[in-house]
């Protein structure tokens, strides 16, 4: 048997997602900007994901952008974000359990002059709002938090930030990285008070490379790339019809019986929780089961590194990730585990599964069934 849970570093793509990717790379391959039938067949597949996203979140077609990504939206949010409103303020929040894709944007902008504070957060991962009211000033310009953490599963209050940053920093950009939420959660950024917001494609069984910003319709932000002058002059370079058409594809299908695929997977970590509290020396990370995400996991077993545990699942044809799996093998503490307090024993073992709403009972009995058999033996193993 192969059980993959470790779908919140990438996902598989939908038989439909497959389907309309192939069709726009064989038969409408039209370059999207050309005047010909061709590129009009071509730009009809921007426009419909475009409103399928723009639906999904109740804004206009008009605040959505294509983008490479998650990697590529932050940075274009916090960068172009920051650089359009400098005459603004000088002052730049974001915490301390944020993903490199902020947290590097935010070094540079620091590196050039701007003021940062990095804000704590609680045992379970939790932004601290005290922390955050006393940080905002009158030139502050941009807030970044995350809405599902990556690593832990645990859910920031966006709706709280978003209100105490307007009122307390109304000159202020507030910018959500939701790209573990997305599918996962409503999401509707007017209603929350979100300015920007970060989506990944292949989080939701899309196609790798591509990705939107929800940028709203009264926030300026300077473009990164300029050429052509596609999106409005936003994001210049041919529009990637593929991934943008398999993306909104893909958005349109995890929305889709929505409350019962999230009922599913809050059932299937709460069984796999069950199970694990059978086993010696096993501690479950960050919020109350309910509380955080409901496709993440994050557990320590205590006295095997994450990485023999990680390996030896692989060989038995389960997959799971040392905490987080999207910075090109790289293998340091984690800064999230850190931040929450953990021991440097537990950061040292500590396991991401990811569940998606195709995942099974039986996948994660077998997962419990190997860990009942291994865990024991690796830490007699490691005791050596």
């Amino acid at each position: 048997m192969e059980a993959y849970f470790d779908n919140s570093a990438t996902t598989k793509c939908h038989e439909a997602v497959r389907e309309i990717v192939c069709k726009t790379m064989t038969e409408d391959y039209g370059n999207p900007s050309a005047m010909h039938r061709k590129g009009v067949e071509a730009e009809q597949y921007i426009k419909d994901a475009k409103a399928s996203i723009a639906r999904l979140m109740k804004v206009n077609e008009k605040e959505i952008l294509f983008t490479s990504g998650g990697t590529e939206s932050n940075n274009l949010a916090l960068i172009g974000g920051v650089m359009a409103n400098k005459r603004k303020g000088n002052h730049i929040i974001t915490t301390a359990v944020e993903h490199p894709a902020v947290g590097q944007p935010v070094e540079y902008l620091e590196s050039l002059g701007f003021e940062v504070t990095i804000l704590p957060v609680d045992e379970r991962g939790v932004v601290l709002l005290d922390a955050l009211e006393e940080a905002l000033r009158p030139d502050t310009i941009m807030v970044s938090t995350m809405y599902v953490n990556n690593e832990v599963g645990s859910v920031m209050p966006v709706e709280k930030i978003a209100k105490l940053v307007h009122e307390k920093s109304p000159k202020a950009l507030y910018h959500v990285d939701a790209i573990q939420a997305f599918g996962k959660y409503r999401i509707y950024p007017k209603k929350l008070g979100i300015d920007l917001l970060s989506v990944s494609g292949h989080k939701i069984h899309g196609p790798k490379g591509v990705g939107f910003l929800y940028i709203n319709e009264k926030v300026r932000i300077e473009p990164q790339i300029l050429g052509g002058g596609q999106q409005g002059g936003m994001r210049s370079g041919t529009d990637n019809v593929p991934g943008i058409a398999g993306l909104g594809v893909a958005a349109e299908e995890i929305y889709r019986n929505f409350d019962a695929n999230v009922e599913h997977m809050y059932q299937l970590k709460e069984h796999m929780a069950e199970g694990l509290s059978q086993i010696e020396n096993v501690k479950i990370n960050g919020m109350e089961l309910r509380e955080g995400a409901p496709q993440i996991l994050s557990v320590s077993f205590l006295g095997i590194r994450s990485e023999v545990l990680l390996h030896t699942l692989e060989d038995r044809g389960i997959y799971v990730s040392a905490g987080s799996a999207c910075s090109s093998h790289k293998r340091k503490a984690s800064g999230t585990l850190t931040a929450m307090g953990l021991s440097a024993e537990q950061k040292e073992s500590t396991v991401r599964l990811s569940f998606c709403e195709e995942n099974t009972f039986e996948e994660a009995d077998y997962c419990l069934e190997v860990l009942r058999e291994v865990v024991p033996a690796l830490r007699r193993y490691s005791r050596r």
